[in-house]
Formats: C-alpha cells, structure tokens, sequence
C-alpha cells in the first residue's frame, strides 16, 4: 500500500540520510581502563590525520566533522594499552544506520575497557561490547 503524501511526514530515511550532510557529527575515544592505564590512541581519516594522544585514565579525545556529500566519511583509530602488550584498529564512524542509531545521530562515545572495546548505545543506554583486543607485544601505529 502506497503513502499518501499529503499525510506522510517528512522524517523518514530519505530526509533524515538529507539532513545529515548539514550535522555535525562528535566522535569521542574514552579511557576506560583500570588500574590508571594508559590508552595509546591514534585516529585519522583519508583526508586527516588526527595525531597520536596518550589517554590517562577516565580521559578522552574528541573531534567533530561534517559528513562528505558522497557518504564515504571514514573515520577509523588504532588503540593500545601498552601495559597489557593489547591493541585494536577499527572503524570509528563510517556511513552506517546502525552506527548512526547507536550514535543517536550526532554523538559516537567508543570506550576502552579492560576487556576490549565498546560503543556507547545511547538510546538503549548501555554500552555495547564491540571489539576483543588483539595480544601481542609487536603491534605497530598506523
């Protein structure tokens, strides 16, 4: 069954993926570790390169951006515990819905724990477990 246009709103997906080319968009990378730990974080894109940042515990790092027209923003950070000899590299935004949904559509929280790495679910209010850190005392910074 066909929408009536008269009667249907205009924030379903096509408007929404619209208004998102004029958002600002938050990334935040928090140390979430124990024992005073610190996270060796280092983040860019194809375009930036955001710089290596040694997190102490309970602290994070943040940049804001703007997604391209083309919806290919890609943003991805290679985070270590040298203490633990752990590190992960992931995607930390890159166009996805599901991402968005969890990012509540401006806001991505990606916390470090002892375990691995998790993403703030904000609108079911958990975080989520998304990554299992790597083991080994060879890892090398992208």
């Amino acid at each position: 069954m066909a929408a009536n246009p008269s009667t249907s709103t205009s924030s379903g997906p096509t408007e929404v993926r619209r208004n998102m080319l004029y958002q600002t968009w938050h990334v935040h990378a928090v140390n979430g570790l124990s024992n005073n730990k610190i996270l060796l974080i280092h983040c860019k894109s194809r375009d930036d390169d955001l710089g290596e940042r040694n997190l102490t515990a309970g602290n994070e790092f943040q940049w804001k951006f703007k997604t391209n027209v083309f919806g290919t923003t890609l943003f991805w950070c290679f985070m270590a515990s040298r203490s633990d000899h752990v590190h992960a590299k992931f995607n930390v935004f890159l166009d996805n819905e599901d991402l968005f949904y969890r990012c509540n559509w401006k806001n991505c929280i990606w916390i470090a724990k002892d375990d691995g790495i998790y993403l703030k679910n904000i609108p079911e209010g958990y975080d989520e477990f998304r990554f299992a850190w790597e083991r080994g005392i060879g890892f090398t910074i992208v």
